[in-house]
């Protein structure tokens, strides 16, 4: 039976599809902490206070990004390279969505109106990722190799979720409400096109990799794209609402400490 927990058991099997994988989500995780230590650092002078959990919520996007390269080390597997059309950072990043490179690789100090693109876009990809990593905690929570990595990660997204919803509740209060709303329904209509291009690339590697039938892979891109028409019906709207949290001040103290998993 065709199933999330089926596919990605299969990926997890083989040692090639496994080192795509994680070469794949160690790359993105690692981009996320440059993009978030470089806002961390560039944080205009009246929002100094937020530059502490930026600086945390980057030091947890690089710790994901080791505990990746970390699984593949275990299994004596090394990075591979990173096909530019699964690249989910660099294809937000190219298409508009949050703070261009360029910018962040300046010292000009960043404007209220540049942290606020920055909340929204994260806020975005961040229920992405709650999401994703949900699923892996809910089938893979247990697993003896992945299991607490799974875990671990998963907590991480929960909290820069509930981070990014506190903060732009913060600045909506302070008079940019327009301008979340406005910005958080371009990134997640972007964010879903994005996301549908890059699973149907990523399924397509996938699939040569463990030999996947023409039937299964039209299948799955199938399946792909019925979730982006219902994420372009309606979806996109659960990646723009905005409520106080469960989890408040959820990035206010230091990262925890990690050991690694190798």
């Amino acid at each position: 039976m065709l199933s999330a927990k089926s596919l990605f058991q299969e990926i997890l099997d083989d040692d090639e599809s496994f080192a795509l994988f994680c070469s794949i989500a160690a790359g993105g995780e690692s981009q996320g902490g440059w993009e978030n230590g470089r806002i961390a650092a560039l944080v205009p002078e009246s929002e100094h206070g937020l530059a502490p959990k930026i600086t945390r919520h980057g030091a947890d996007e690089d710790k994901h990004g080791r505990i990746f390269n970390a699984l593949m080390k275990k299994r004596g597997l090394d990075p591979v390279p990173v096909p530019p059309e699964t690249d989910y950072t660099m294809l937000l990043e190219r298409h508009g969505i949050g703070l261009s490179h360029e910018k962040l690789k300046g010292e000009e100090r960043l404007t209220v109106q540049d942290i606020v693109t920055y909340l929204a876009h994260s806020r975005v990809t961040e229920q992405r990722a709650s999401e994703q990593m949900d699923l892996l905690r809910r089938h893979f929570a247990d697993h003896p190799d992945v299991g607490r990595a799974v875990k671990m990660i998963s907590n991480d997204e929960d909290n820069h979720l509930a981070y990014c919803h506190e903060e732009l509740l913060r600045f909506a209060r302070a008079g940019h409400g327009r301008a979340i709303q406005r910005t958080l329904r371009e990134c997640a209509l972007a964010e879903i096109r994005i996301y549908r291009d890059v699973s149907l690339a990523v399924m397509d590697h996938m699939g040569r990799i463990l030999g996947w039938s023409r039937t299964r892979s039209a299948v799955l891109a199938a399946g792909i794209h019925a979730v982006y028409a219902y994420e372009r019906l309606a979806g996109w709207r659960r990646m723009v609402s905005l409520r106080m949290p469960e989890r408040r001040d959820a990035l206010g103290g230091p990262a925890a400490s990690t050991p690694e998993f190798a």
